[in-house]
């Protein structure tokens, strides 16, 4: 069967510019960026085309323009005729993704990923937390790495990227005695991230609990497209496993690997990553070489698309 996809980027896609060629080529994009600045009450779009750069990745200022522009290149899809079987996001992604799939308001998502982005960046004071990225590291060497690095501090999976990435992330301490171990181990490359925050660990627990009343405001529908979630890599189905798995996805690890094997086993042979950036094609490429990963950013994507989508 050959099933298509759509999955949309996470924090790490962004750059000056994103968007500015889709709201000039396209009345659907920059209706969706008017729309952003109407409900947010300031210039996101101008923030996205033009920056300043620190200010765009500030992340209670970067989660919304993500989502946005994600959002505007998906409407452009929608208005094409785009119609995936199944969709899904990697981490902040996911939000976009139930937008796509007519479980979550546009203009509800943009308060809840401005929440978001604040109560993630409160959760810890600054230097106390890291992130690192582990590339090719030995099979199975993973959980004894993060049992002697923690030494009472907290380290973790927060993201399990491909067979070749795995993304942890905690105390800054136990995350530094991680990648050395990791260098030990033999793993070709364990390097620091530059993020504000640790995400997708133990230490996001604060955020996760004042999200939770953001969340249960918020009205949810039944997805009309099945979305693979990050937090179960399980098809959602309904509107209160897509609150359930937004809440959840805060402190536990995002299993992207295992959502796009599942939507291969389910006959997915098509992917198209929607929105800034092509890191989701990329990891797509180390999870499987045998699948199709297109990619939707700018208007120049759209000939491609349309000649592979045809019948």
């Amino acid at each position: 069967m050959n099933k298509l996809a759509c999955i949309f980027p996470g924090q790490g896609s962004q750059s000056v510019g994103m968007g500015k060629a889709l709201a000039e080529g396209f009345p659907a994009a920059s209706a969706i960026f008017e729309e952003a600045d109407r409900v947010l009450g300031f210039p996101l779009s101008r923030l996205c085309f033009d920056g300043p750069e620190e200010e765009l990745k500030l992340t209670e200022n970067l989660q919304p323009a993500l989502l946005a522009v994600s959002t505007a290149a998906w409407a452009v899809l929608a208005g094409k005729g785009v119609k995936p079987d199944f969709v899904a996001g990697h981490s902040l992604g996911e939000y976009s993704a139930l937008m796509a799939a007519g479980s979550l308001r546009f203009a509800d998502a943009l308060g809840l990923v401005r929440k978001r982005g604040r109560y993630m960046q409160e959760a810890t004071p600054p230097g106390i937390g890291a992130m690192a990225a582990l590339l090719k590291l030995p099979a199975g060497r993973l959980p004894a790495i993060l049992e002697k690095a923690a030494q009472g501090e907290v380290v973790s999976a927060a993201n399990f990227n491909s067979p070749d990435q795995v993304v942890i992330a905690g105390h800054a301490g136990a995350v530094e005695r991680a990648v050395g171990l990791a260098k030990s181990a033999g793993a070709r490359k364990a390097v620091t991230l530059p993020v504000s925050a640790p995400f997708h660990c133990a230490l996001m627990a604060p955020a996760q609990k004042r999200l939770a009343a953001d969340l249960d405001a918020v009205e949810f529908a039944d997805p009309a497209i099945p979305l693979v979630n990050n937090f179960q890599a399980a098809e959602v189905r309904t509107a209160g496993q897509a609150r359930a798995g937004l809440y959840e996805q805060v402190p536990n690890p995002v299993r992207w690997e295992d959502s796009i094997r599942y939507m291969i086993a389910q006959g997915v042979s098509r992917f198209i990553e929607v929105g800034p950036g092509a890191v989701l094609t990329g990891l797509l490429r180390s999870i499987d070489s045998s699948v199709e990963g297109l990619k939707f950013r700018e208007p120049a994507d759209w000939a491609e698309i349309a000649d592979r989508l045809k019948p």
